[in-house]
């Protein structure tokens, strides 16, 4: 039982798989929580300031971060003592070993009051949820949860993807609204290039393959060389990534069947689904084989990384690269970059296939969960939660939680200045976010960015990459979005669940990638091995991965 939760521990950590619940029903009070019985300091009243009338510490393991310089001397946490009158006495685990700090901490008994930052994942809080190390929250959120109400009636589905099957909320979370980042599946085209063919921006699969067959045979460079590249892209697998979004299915397939995100789970009719097993998916398979035949996809777009494509955007020389799927610009060429290469790329919007379809995949589910435990050693849970809750207040806690100093590294806007969304702004950055700083606590530990706050940042013309994201987001892809019923939210797994389907996942993911990119290349003739390739599927026990999401999702989704 040990091993195999650690097996599966191991595997939440990496995935940071997440979950909800249809239930808010929690049988702990906001008086629990251990510490010996040590006088501990009263709260004030929800939402006022001071937390404790006398000094109260509060010991928190946190997760380390490379741009943080000391989170004991950090110009964000002397603020929120000065505010809170709460001292956080500091266990910084190093970002490289975090996991292994946190599996020892949580299998040697000697809890901290707080564990923050490490992204606990689903699975352990339902081991130690259970176990009672980690307090449940429902009530404290009840009584005293201010900030966390504000956040909760803005999105309520916000608290069903923190909620454990057994109706608990164990942990807290970090949501970080990035507009754009809903609609990450792109791909990125050179407009000069479509300008001086006379081209128009295809709308349809048949008007891209016209458009990379202008790009290859017409010279679109003007050096009098045929060393255009139509369409390149990149794949780079990890435990946490085996579908790169640079990856060449991730915005095209979408002009076939629905094909969301890493692993590619889409919802239909409440059924969990793959795409990967359906005609459709053939059929686009057959598209890119199309396109690979005629020399329209870099062969090295199957096997190359993010560098090596960043190399072909920038060749020095001329412009090569036609077209390339990826987040934003920077995943072809450099941002910011002199030679101002990557402005000359455009996204295209949402393809429609052969029959119709047509999908901007959508990735609602903006919630890093695990940010913020209560253990049962916790001496003053109540004030433990009240510190949490006071970091998710926006605009003043968050700003100095992401940028640092009030009149220093950011202020707020005055009247006449107007946001990335075009509204009136909120705050306006002052000094480049990033680096080793000791200003804020880069971007570790709970925290609430909501769309208004992020689009609020007073636009900067000599930085528009935001604008540009956020334009190209709202005219391009919002219009096509995927519906949100359509979307597989993140689940809570039991540890025999985890690590079983750790296992299944791995070995479909990789044959469904392997033979992607033979059947692309035409290594594997798609029509003679297609029902081969579904029947290794099967083999894979593809169906038992399925139940195994499906029992997760009901568990929390399901309305009884």
């Amino acid at each position: 039982m040990r091993k195999t939760a650690l097996i599966a521990l191991s595997f939440m950590l990496s995935t940071g798989v997440l979950l909800s619940a249809c239930s808010d029903k929690g049988d702990a009070g906001a008086d629990q929580g251990g510490g010996g019985g040590t006088a501990k300091a009263a709260v004030s009243e929800p939402g006022q300031l001071p937390i404790t009338a006398e000094k109260t510490t509060i010991k928190v393991l946190m997760k380390g971060s490379a741009s943080v310089e000391d989170f004991a001397t950090n110009e964000f946490t002397k603020w929120l003592e000065e505010k809170t009158n709460i001292h956080i006495e500091w266990e910084v685990a190093p970002e490289k070993s975090a996991t292994e700090k946190l599996n020892l901490v949580l299998s040697s008994g000697d809890y901290p009051d707080v564990i923050m930052g490490f992204g606990v994942s689903p699975t352990q809080m339902m081991i130690y949820g259970s176990q009672g190390v980690f307090l449940p929250l429902n009530d404290l959120i009840e009584k005293y949860g201010v900030e966390m109400k504000k956040m909760f009636q803005a999105n309520p589905f916000y608290k069903d993807l923190i909620t454990a099957p057994d109706g608990n909320v164990y942990a807290l979370p970090q949501v970080n609204e990035c507009y754009h980042c809903m609609y990450q599946q792109r791909m990125w085209i050179q407009k000069p290039w479509l300008d001086k063919l006379g081209l128009q921006m295809p709308t349809t699969t048949d008007e891209f393959y016209e458009v990379l067959k202008a790009f290859k045979t017409k010279d679109p460079n003007g050096n009098g060389k045929a060393d255009e590249i139509p369409l390149s892209g990149s794949i780079q697998a990890s435990s946490s990534n085996l579908f790169s979004t640079q990856m060449l299915d991730s915005f095209l397939m979408n002009a076939f069947i629905y094909d969301h995100g890493e692993k590619k789970l889409y919802l239909d009719n409440g059924k969990v689904a793959v795409p990967y097993n359906k005609p459709e998916w053939k059929e686009g398979l057959k598209y890119l084989h199309k396109l690979y035949a005629e020399g329209l996809i870099d062969p090295q777009a199957l096997t190359q990384d993010n560098n090596q494509l960043k190399k072909l955007g920038e060749n020095p020389d001329t412009v090569i690269l036609g077209a390339s799927s990826g987040h934003n610009m920077g995943s072809l060429t450099t941002l910011g970059a002199s030679s101002g290469r990557w402005l000359t790329y455009v996204a295209v919007p949402p393809l429609k296939g052969p029959n119709g379809f047509q999908n901007a995949a959508y990735h609602p589910y903006v919630v890093s969960n695990g940010q913020y435990v209560i253990t049962k050693n916790a001496k003053n849970p109540e004030a433990a939660f009240r510190l949490a809750d006071f970091l998710f207040n926006s605009p003043d806690t968050v700003i100095r939680w992401y940028a640092g100093r009030e009149g220093v590294e950011w202020r707020y806007a005055e009247k006449s200045e107007i946001g990335i969304n075009g509204k009136p702004a909120i705050w306006k950055q002052l000094t480049p976010w990033g680096g080793v700083q000791n200003v804020n606590w880069g971007q570790t530990g709970p925290s609430y960015r909501s769309n208004d706050f992020r689009l609020g940042e007073v636009a900067n013309p000599e930085q528009p990459l935001e604008v540009i994201l956020y334009n190209e987001t709202k005219t391009k892809m919002e219009p096509y979005q995927m519906n949100i019923d359509k979307v597989m939210p993140p689940v809570f797994f039991t540890a025999d669940q985890a690590s079983e389907v750790a296992d299944l996942e791995k070995t479909i993911l990789d044959h469904v990638k392997e033979m992607m990119a033979r059947f692309i290349t035409g290594d594997s003739d798609i029509d003679k091995n297609w029902d081969a390739y579904l029947k290794n599927l099967e083999n894979m026990n593809i169906k038992r991965y399925l139940e195994i999401y499906q029992t997760a999702y009901d568990a929390n989704f399901k309305k009884k």
